[in-house]
């Protein structure tokens, strides 16, 4: 047995290992590798204490001051599917750098199912097992009141009632070897009840697929929240200082700073007086009494009078110095950045649709604060974007023969356009409002003609459109649930129902198409994060999209054929349409913003 070593003492005849002197002896049967390759196996591991493994009837506890070089060697041996609870589990893995690519994450599956952001373990566990939640037990001091439980005996996991115990789930598993454990085999029974429940999905291969994939994101999620994005950090300084001024020495220093600012747009009124310009109402008001009659002060509208009226200009040039100021300013650069690496917590859903989400700015760094994102000496970037990949994605979800032919050419829209006799435009324009449930403007007039020439696609986009409107929830191409939400219209406003009512449908005909997205996004991502390993290559960002790699110059054109045939791949393994074509525009650079 290659994960076998001397000097190790048995137990008892359960399969319990224990450390003697630094090595282990692991029972030979229950680990035949040949069995465990392709098998699930519950991990759970504490530094200094040990780890547990479970599977099916088996478990096993070791004592070991290092947990995760024998979790490391097992990996290397054997490289079952690993089973664990959730990011306290996922972290460990990727603080030890453990190249586990097969896993199955407890919460990251119940977020799938559920359709869920939050996913605690009492909770989950009490789900699983159909205990009441309104019972789920807390970790504190009981009132004065209150009538102490019968929590029966403390060594065990599971109380009298149904429910984890608290002091488990905060810590209690990891205090023995035991422990482990059992807390292990607790992860293999919950796994073992959620399979079912993908089962009883519409596609029950692609819902498992879907969960193994979602969990191996989710450990890619611990690893970018470990390693960070590379940052130049002079030139971070460089880029706050421009827009927000010198770094302030004191309160009243950095009011100085702010009236500083606002002057600028202030210097354009005539006559000139004060406003709060961080009021939307006030500033609206300003600009009527300046002349400008707007329905608001959205970006986008007041951009269309910047070129010809300098206090439109003042004013879009003080927002950005604004958000760059109090978003992305000193104090954000002194709480997220260490050691040239901006660190901000990663996860695998967003509880929406199920895209990737990032905290610290990660998510949406503004395009002027690009520059500061830069690979290390020696290194480059490989860039790549998935290109017109919602429509791509609804001609795989869909099925549809004349959205798949338009899915052959790098531009998808135009053959969309010259079937529909449009300008290429008002086709993409047509074909977005279709996904996101925009039914007006000059693409309106197409819509008639996608659903005539291609009635699969947008026969799909209208059941889940209605689905919507009926506060019915919906799942995506792999199975995972969007929740809607009800609301009860006030004094039984018709009018109210009504808009959301078709708000839901909206959401609904999008969370379709982008949860999907998110999906295959998520298997092109850890399909790089597994090929990129001999490359010495790390997936850094992963936004929308979009992926960074960080690899050294010597490897990055070799990194950037992967990525590009990873795209392949990836559609191989989660599109449900073969002939659908993904592309991607892929480059190599030193900086975020050389990217085109």
């Amino acid at each position: 047995m290659p994960c076998t070593k001397s000097c190790a003492e048995r137990l008892d005849n359960k399969g319990i290992a224990r450390i003697v002197g630094g090595t282990v002896t692991l029972p030979p049967d229950p680990l035949r590798t040949d069995i465990l390759r392709e098998d699930n196996v519950a991990v759970a591991l504490a530094p200094g204490v040990g780890l547990g493994l479970a599977r099916r009837g088996d478990r096993w506890a070791i004592a070991t001051p290092d947990p995760a070089g024998v979790l490391a060697e097992l990996q290397e041996t054997v490289g079952p599917r690993w089973v664990w609870w959730g990011r306290a589990d996922s972290e460990r893995i990727a603080e030890a750098d453990i190249p586990v690519d097969r896993c199955w994450d407890v919460q990251t599956v119940h977020r799938l199912l559920h359709g869920t952001w939050k996913a605690p373990l009492g909770e989950v566990w009490a789900r699983l097992k159909s205990v009441p939640l309104d019972t789920l037990p807390q970790m504190g001091q009981l009132g004065l009141l209150d009538m102490p439980a019968d929590e029966g005996d403390r060594e065990k996991p599971v109380r009298p009632d149904g429910h984890l115990r608290p002091e488990w789930i905060s810590g209690g598993y990891q205090e023995t070897p035991e422990r482990l454990a059992t807390w292990a085999g607790l992860a293999l029974e919950a796994m073992e009840i959620q399979q079912p429940m993908l089962e009883e999905r519409d596609s029950p291969v692609r819902a498992l697929s879907t969960a193994r994939s979602e969990s191996a994101a989710d450990l890619l999620c611990a690893e970018m929240t470990l390693s960070g994005l590379p940052i130049d950090e002079p030139e971070a300084l460089r880029l706050i200082s421009k827009s927000a001024g010198t770094r302030p020495t004191s309160h009243a220093h950095e009011d100085e700073i702010r009236a500083q600012r606002d002057e600028l747009v202030f210097a354009q009124l005539e006559p000139r007086w004060e406003v709060n310009l961080r009021n939307p109402a006030e500033v609206k008001s300003m600009l009527r009494r300046q002349g400008f009659e707007l329905p608001d002060t959205r970006a986008w509208r007041l951009e269309e009078l910047r070129e010809s009226e300098p206090l439109i200009d003042a004013l879009l040039t003080w927002r950005k110095a604004e958000r760059i100021a109090t978003t992305y300013g000193y104090t954000w650069l002194d709480q997220h950045v260490s050691e040239s690496r901006l660190r901000g917590d990663w996860l695998s859903c967003d509880g929406a649709a199920g895209r990737m989400t990032a905290s610290a700015g990660l998510h949406n760094l503004p395009a002027m604060m690009r520059p500061l994102v830069a690979a290390d000496d020696g290194h480059l970037f490989v860039r790549a974007d998935l290109g017109q990949i919602e429509p791509r994605v609804l001609a795989a979800v869909s099925g549809d023969p004349g959205f798949i032919d338009a899915t052959q050419q790098d531009d998808l829209y135009q053959p969309v356009a010259q079937r529909l006799g449009v300008e290429r435009g008002i086709a993409k324009l047509a074909v977005l409002g279709a996904m996101y449930g925009s039914t007006t403007g000059e693409s309106a007039g197409a819509l008639a003609g996608l659903t005539k020439n291609y009635p699969v696609a947008m026969g799909l986009l209208d059941k889940a459109a209605e689905s919507g409107k009926r506060t019915e929830d919906i799942f995506t191409t792999g199975g995972r649930r969007v929740r809607m939400w009800s609301e009860q219209s006030a004094d039984g406003d018709l009018d109210r129902a009504v808009s959301v009512a078709a708000a839901r449908g909206r959401y609904a005909r999008n969370a379709l198409i982008q949860g999907a997205a998110a999906e295959y996004f998520k298997v092109w991502a850890i399909t790089v994060r597994r090929r990129g390993r001999a490359l010495n290559a790390e997936v850094v960002l992963c936004l929308h999209d979009e992926l960074l790699v960080h690899v050294s110059e010597d490897r990055a054109d070799e990194a950037a054929a992967m990525v590009t045939e990873a795209v392949n791949e990836a559609a191989h393994y989660w599109s449900p349409q073969p002939a659908v074509r993904f592309v991607a525009d892929v480059s190599i650079v030193k900086r975020w913003s050389e990217a085109k």
